[in-house]
């Protein structure tokens, strides 16, 4: 009878999870190729895990008409951003910075990103990646849009920039957070949030720690699908609906329910991308 009442207990949370909570995934590549044979599955999967929004970051030119394919195909539910993602920074990015501001110019977008710096395999292109970065933060600024930012071996050298322009009214997520509080005290001070996602679940990654030093309102939660799954599904194909296991994990930080974890998050995400919840309208309607 104990264990009835156990399992009727533990699908009844389940279902309600799936009815009630509502998640955002604030960084999905949904539209990548590693999707083009099952894309739809993976929506029906993450939308009856609860995920109702979710925001595309955009790379470079390669693949801007995908993304924006499938924020069509998914109007209100799948919302572009646009950018110049700073590993595609190389000999060519200012006639990929002149794509990005043609596009930034002809119809709203929810974010400027993903933007950054990435010198993990390579600092050839530190000084472009550098110049795209603040031009890119300019055109936030211009058009009131919370820039995405994207940064690997590079995390002091991107807050540093991020300071620079404080008093302004940059604001952002620093997304795939994954570093140590000092860190992560910066970044909460210059006005962005932190970007939560595989990593958390991760044995050595120390993020749980880092975290219990951060208030749940600076922190928005994300998967970056198709990379960085969350265990137990690390080293295959990530997708949104496994964004619940990153919730989950944050009940060893928070000593809270999931729906709160829920509530808070989703709040914290509207919040950075109100009022530029993209249509894909032009700039002029």
């Amino acid at each position: 009878m104990q264990l009835i009442i156990f399992l009727t207990k533990k699908i009844f949370a389940i279902a309600y999870t799936f009815v009630y909570m509502n998640f955002i995934d604030t960084h999905a590549h949904l539209y990548a190729n590693a999707f083009d044979k099952d894309r739809e599955e993976v929506m029906k999967r993450a939308l009856k895990a609860g995920l109702r929004r979710f925001y595309l970051p955009a790379i470079d030119s390669e693949t801007h008409d995908s993304m924006l394919e499938m924020e069509l195909s998914y109007p209100g539910v799948c919302i572009a951003m646009m950018g110049l993602h700073p590993c595609s920074v190389k000999e060519n990015f200012q006639e990929e910075l002149d794509l990005v501001e043609n596009w930034l110019s002809k119809r709203d977008f929810a974010a400027v990103g993903e933007i950054g710096l990435d010198f993990y395999w390579s600092r050839e292109f530190a000084a472009e990646q550098i110049k795209a970065f603040h031009t890119q933060i300019e055109w936030a600024l211009h058009k009131n849009l919370p820039i995405i930012i994207h940064t690997r071996q590079a995390i002091q050298e991107t807050i540093d920039i991020v300071k620079h322009y404080k008093g302004r009214g940059l604001k952002g997520i620093f997304h795939c957070f994954g570093d140590g509080y000092p860190q992560a005290k910066q970044i909460i001070d210059s006005g962005f949030l932190l970007g939560i996602g595989g990593i958390l679940t991760y044995k050595n990654s120390g993020l749980c720690e880092t975290l219990k030093q951060v208030p749940l309102e600076a922190i928005v939660l994300e998967t970056d699908a198709p990379y960085l799954s969350p265990v137990p599904f690390r080293g295959k194909r990530n997708e949104s609906s496994y964004l619940l296991h990153i919730a989950q994990k944050l009940l060893d930080v928070y000593p809270i329910s999931l729906e709160e974890i829920a509530v808070v998050t989703t709040a914290n995400a509207l919040g950075i991308f109100a009022p530029g919840n993209s249509t894909g309208k032009s700039s002029s309607d």
